[in-house]
C-alpha cells in the first residue's frame, strides 16, 4: 500500500503543529502537508520540515481566502495526486481575543470574522480537497472487510464542546459557539454527501478538550489542572480516535476521550 498522506490546515502552532509532529513520529513513512497563513514566520514548522526532508511539505494557505484554498488544492493534486486525511485545526475565539459575555459585546463584524475562519474555511477546504480524498488509499482509520463500507479518506473538523447545542447551559461566547455549532452541521452534511460516493469519505468533528493554546489561555484559571491538556496529549488522544474510525462512525462528533458529543 502507498504511504499515507495527511494535510493539516492551520499547522504553524498549537494543535496543528502537534498533529504534524505526531504523524511524522508515529506513522512512518506517512507524508504530511502542513498549511498556514505565513510559512516564513512559522519557525518551528520550518525547523520540523528540515528534520523530515521529503516527508513534510509546507504550503501557504489562508483559510479565509478561497483562492488560497483552491491554489493549494491544485498544488497538492500536482505533487501528490491524492490525500488520506485532512485535519482542519485553525480557529479563532473572536477577533478581540475574548468571547462575548453578553449581547452588549456582540458585533456583526465579530460574528462574520469568527464564522469565516471557523466554519466557512473548513467547508471550502472540503469543497476543493474532497476529490483528492476520494482518490486516497484509506491510510488512516479502520477498514472493514465489506468493500462497500471501505473509505478512501477522512475529514476531521476540530470542534469544541461549547458548540454543542444540547450541552449549552451557560450561554455567552455567541460568535464562537455559533461557529462551532455551524461547523458541526457542515460535518454532518459532508458525511451524507461524501458517504454516498464510492469510495467513501468519513467526516467527523472532534473536540480536543481544553488545550493549553493561545485561544484558551485567558480562561485557564477556571479549568482543573487535570483537564488542561498539552497540545501533544490532546493530539495523541485525537489520533487514537482517528485511527479507530470507520464508515459506521461518520457524521458524528466525539470528545477527546472517544465518547460521543451531543449536537
Amino acid at each position: 500500500m502507498a504511504a499515507p498522506i495527511a494535510l493539516i490546515q492551520g499547522a504553524s502552532r498549537g494543535l496543528g503543529l502537534a498533529f504534524c509532529k505526531h504523524i511524522l513520529k508515529t506513522k512512518t513513512p506517512a507524508a504530511v502537508i502542513a498549511t498556514c497563513r505565513n510559512p516564513d514566520g512559522a519557525a518551528e514548522l520550518r525547523g520540523l520540515a528540515g528534520q523530515h526532508p521529503g516527508r513534510l511539505t509546507v504550503l501557504r494557505l489562508d483559510v479565509n481566502r478561497e483562492e488560497d484554498i483552491r491554489g493549494a488544492a491544485d498544488q497538492v493534486k500536482e505533487s501528490f495526486g491524492r490525500l488520506d486525511l485532512i485535519v482542519n485545526s485553525s480557529a479563532i475565539l473572536h477577533p478581540s481575543g475574548k468571547g462575548e459575555t453578553s449581547l452588549r459585546d456582540v458585533s456583526a463584524q465579530g460574528i462574520i470574522s469568527t464564522l469565516t475562519t471557523n466554519t466557512v474555511g473548513p467547508l471550502v477546504m472540503a469543497k476543493y480537497f474532497a476529490p483528492l480524498l476520494q482518490k486516497g488509499g484509506g491510510g488512516f482509520g479502520q477498514q472493514p472487510t465489506e468493500k462497500a463500507k471501505q473509505h478512501s479518506g477522512i475529514i476531521v473538523n476540530i470542534t469544541a464542546k461549547v458548540g454543542s447545542i444540547g450541552d449549552n447551559g451557560l450561554g455567552g461566547w455567541y460568535s464562537y459557539r455559533m461557529s462551532k455549532a455551524a461547523l458541526n452541521m457542515a460535518t454532518r452534511n459532508l458525511s451524507i454527501e461524501l458517504g454516498r460516493s464510492r469510495p467513501k469519505v468519513v467526516c467527523v468533528s472532534l473536540h480536543p478538550g481544553t488545550v493549553n493554546t493561545d485561544l484558551s489561555r485567558p480562561y485557564h484559571r477556571n479549568v482543573p489542572k487535570d483537564r488542561l491538556f498539552s497540545s501533544e496529549h490532546s493530539v495523541s488522544c485525537l489520533m487514537g480516535i482517528i485511527e479507530a474510525l470507520n464508515f459506521d462512525k461518520t457524521g458524528k462528533a466525539y470528545n477527546w476521550d472517544g465518547t460521543e458529543l451531543p449536537w
